[in-house]
């Protein structure tokens, strides 16, 4: 209630219903570092809509409807950048993911032509030969709803690394059983189970003498569990063996062996998760594992968010990737000389990838120049305005 006036808020939950969760054991698992570093990494490639000249060679930026989504904002409760993180985390943990524009102008069922003003990650729960039936979430009733979309609307990307990720008896799905199987060894080992035994000092091969062992059992139990230093007395005649000890099975070493297996057929070393992997270890990481989804990604889009006849005209969704992002200090300084001396870029080019800003106030900051030659007069008159 607000000055006297009721609202209806509708549905309210305490965690984010919008948001995928992990399946088949990968929340309890390593399997959700993995995913989610793949997921940041993939998010931090640039996806933007722009127009190519008849070379296929980057031109501008389309500033569409469907380029704000992909930069800036996707829908009501996501950045773009939360978006793709979202969308990849769904990718790896599903196989395939479906990207559903929510809002739109025109109506895609009766042309290719209609503007994309927002969209969300769905899952694909129904097949059909033109269609496909979509659990996504719907910002009106806050709810996730069944929605049935011609195919040629929604763009299903498929995850390309999905035989080692999401088949059966793929080396993650190998390592997510054995790691669920120590998970449950260690629960056992950690659950405050003494694991002993105690010898009495007759058999207990009847009924009488089973009730009296019993009986003595939870007298012990009882001790133990009342007194303030969890001490117990037993009798002389009785004595206690201790089995608290760890189980012998190779499981640990199957666990090792698959994570070594999983990361060679990804193309990913210890040492990316660690932040401290070589420039081609990241270079084979990127190459092997990021681009092929980046890819997947939108290619689908281009297939389906842009018609032919956008495509005919050079309209395109791509991607990149700043290729100065893992590059130390030491060796940026050199790589910006070679740039601005063999005139690759200009200054405030350089700048902008240092993170610093612009030079305004200086014409030749913005010009393919030599900064060690000296300009002819006549040019150097022309840029000072004399």
């Amino acid at each position: 209630q607000q000055n006297g006036r009721f609202f209806d808020y509708g549905s309210s939950y305490a965690t984010r219903p919008d948001l995928s969760q992990l399946t088949r054991g990968n929340e309890r698992s390593i399997i959700t570092s993995i995913y989610s570093q793949i997921a940041v990494d993939v998010a931090s490639v640039m996806i933007e809509h722009i127009r190519t000249d008849d070379q296929g060679r980057y031109l501008d930026t389309i500033k569409s409807n469907l380029n704000y989504c992909l930069t800036e904002e996707a829908n009501l409760d996501q950045s773009a950048y939360a978006f793709k993180i979202n969308q990849v985390l769904s990718l790896c943990d599903k196989g395939v993911v479906a990207i559903c524009p929510v809002n739109y102008r025109g109506n895609p069922t009766l042309g290719d032509s209609y503007d994309i003003l927002d969209m969300r990650v769905g899952e694909v729960i129904r097949w059909m030969p033109q269609d496909v039936t979509v659990l996504v979430y719907d910002e009106k009733t806050g709810k996730k709803t069944e929605v049935t979309l011609p195919k040629r609307m929604v763009a299903i990307v498929e995850n390309p690394l999905a035989a080692i990720m999401n088949g059966p008896d793929s080396t993650f799905q190998r390592l997510i059983r054995n790691l669920n199987y120590l998970d449950r060894i260690d629960e056992m080992a950690s659950s405050g189970k003494l694991d002993i035994l105690i010898h009495l000092p007759y058999t207990v091969k009847t009924d009488t003498k089973r009730a009296q062992a019993e009986k003595r059992r939870q007298d012990i139990e009882v001790q133990l569990r009342n007194g303030k230093y969890g001490i117990a007395y037993i009798d002389s005649a009785e004595q206690v063996t201790q089995l608290n000890r760890p189980a012998e099975n190779n499981l640990l070493t199957q666990v090792e062996y698959l994570t070594k297996q999983l990361y060679t057929q990804l193309g990913v070393t210890e040492e990316i998760f660690a932040g401290t992997a070589s420039e081609t270890a990241m270079l084979n990481y990127y190459e092997r594992t990021v681009n092929p989804i980046v890819r997947a990604i939108t290619e689908e889009m281009n297939r389906k968010f842009l018609s032919r006849t956008a495509r005919s005209q050079g309209q395109k969704i791509w991607y990149y990737r700043d290729p100065f992002a893992l590059v130390p200090v030491s060796q940026l300084a050199e790589i910006v000389d070679k740039f601005t001396r063999n005139e690759v870029a200009t200054s405030n080019e350089m700048r902008g990838i240092i993170g610093w800003k612009p030079v305004l106030n200086d014409p030749k900051a913005d010009m393919l120049v030599n900064p060690n030659l000296s300009m002819p007069a006549d040019e150097a008159a022309k840029l000072s305005g004399y």
